[in-house]
């Protein structure tokens, strides 16, 4: 099941910032949350350790099950190439991570709800699914009625360039998905060795 706790919490625990309000309580408690978070006592990680808490930082940074996360790694597994590299592509392939990225949204969370809420098209036809596939050259798109809205207005505002793979016309609210981004391109955070360490016991 997604994760439906406080973001701060969770962000603090993974070391990541998961929301914009994240950022900010971060800078001023930036150790895990609970009574012992800012104790230099704490326990030294174990290998098991580092490789749970890496997995846990991709899965919960794309908002998705550990079953998804499970067969997203099962299929790049049977893909040829590098497995962890594979994998964040096709994490970062999904339609809602592709809306986050590109600015129409300001968390994954965000762009989680609007795809569900079918504000979204993908090559002019709507798609109310998160995991989408999206392939290279896809047009994505917010709908004609939902251009009004002014929470994509705040979020392409608010948002920094978007990542070179995608070609954003923000006066228009569409992005073109223009190549599947090396692993150096997607802002992902987390060790993709150790991530598929944990997948291979």
């Amino acid at each position: 099941m997604n994760y439906t706790g406080p973001k701060v919490r969770l962000s603090r625990k993974l070391g990541i910032a998961l929301a914009p309000k994240s950022s900010k309580y971060m800078e001023r408690a930036p150790y895990p949350p609970g009574q012992h978070g800012s104790s230099k006592k704490r326990q030294k990680q174990s290998d098991y350790g580092k490789q749970l808490l890496e997995k846990q930082r991709l899965r919960l940074q794309y908002n998705i099950h550990e079953r998804q996360m499970t067969n997203y790694v099962a299929e790049a597994t049977r893909l040829v190439g590098n497995t962890g590299e594979l994998l964040v592509q096709l994490l970062e392939s999904r339609l809602d991570a592709l809306v986050y990225r590109s600015g129409l949204a300001r968390s994954m969370y965000a762009a989680r709800q609007y795809v569900r809420h079918q504000h979204i098209l993908i090559n002019g036809k709507p798609v109310d699914i998160p995991s989408y596939s999206v392939k290279v050259n896809d047009v994505i798109s917010v709908r004609e009625k939902s251009k009004k809205m002014e929470c994509f207005h705040d979020a392409i505002r608010s948002t920094a360039a978007a990542p070179a793979y995608l070609e954003v016309a923000k006066a228009d609210l569409t992005v073109k998905f223009i190549y599947l981004p090396p692993r150096d391109e997607i802002p992902a955070i987390c060790e993709l060795p150790l991530v598929v360490e944990f997948y291979s016991r």
